[in-house]
């Protein structure tokens, strides 16, 4: 096998192997396999190598802890959103019908029905816990910087993403913990001049929950290109 075939065969396992984590296990990550994740994640392309993007990371399970504690009650006193970043308004046509069906096949992996909306707004909750992860990253760039900052940042998004699963390391990606980006940023002293884009909860994936099992579709080529 060539270099070449191994360097496709070691990516295709895993941009296909990599899937969202919603249950993990009660077990710190070491130190070291955290800065290596960073590490490897940094190498992410960014525009004249300006590398915007920043973290805090809960380094024990006992600070991701107090700071679910803090994050879950702030949620539940003041649900109103406060991002510092404007959500979409809305998701239509091919949009809002691949939410739908990630959100379907997700309840139908727990035994949620579509009507069953108690525990759909349990389940839709449980992001606050970090769905028990026992780290977190909180991923910011310069507010100064602009949206191509926003842009690069999201590629180490997606780097750190596949950097933590290279690495046996299950993540989640929350958008759901910006909607509280004030709170996140003066609970852990970001300063106001960072816009908080989203969290990274990881750690080991509880194999056996069936959260885990379930996978959502991807579009196929001539659904996302135009050759001209």
């Amino acid at each position: 096998m060539t270099s070449h075939t191994f360097d496709l065969s070691a990516l295709d396992r895993l941009t296909t192997g990599r899937s969202t984590c919603r249950a993990y296990q009660n077990k710190a990550l070491d130190a070291g396999l955290i800065r290596s994740i960073v590490s490897m994640a940094s190498r992410s392309a960014s525009w004249c190598n300006v590398q915007p993007w920043q973290l805090v990371i809960t380094e024990t399970p006992e600070s991701t802890e107090r700071f679910r504690n803090a994050l879950m009650q702030r949620a539940q006193s003041q649900p109103e959103p406060e991002s510092d970043l404007p959500f979409p308004p809305g998701y239509r046509g091919i949009y809002g019908d691949r939410r739908r069906g990630a959100g379907i096949a997700l309840y139908s992996s727990l035994g949620i029905g579509p009507k069953d909306n108690e525990r759909s707004a349990e389940q839709a909750f449980r992001n606050y816990r970090m769905f028990d992860a026992p780290h977190v990253a909180i991923v910011t760039a310069p507010a100064e910087l602009g949206p191509y900052a926003l842009v690069d940042a999201g590629g180490f998004i997606s780097s750190f993403l596949l950097a933590a699963y290279a690495h046996g390391v299950a993540t989640t990606p929350q958008g759901a913990l910006a909607r509280h980006a004030h709170f996140v940023r003066g609970y852990f002293g970001i300063p106001d001049t960072q816009h908080m884009i989203c969290g990274i909860s990881f750690g080991y994936a509880e194999p056996e929950h069936p959260v885990n099992r379930f996978r959502t579709t991807r579009a196929g080529v001539d659904d996302l290109a135009r050759f001209a």
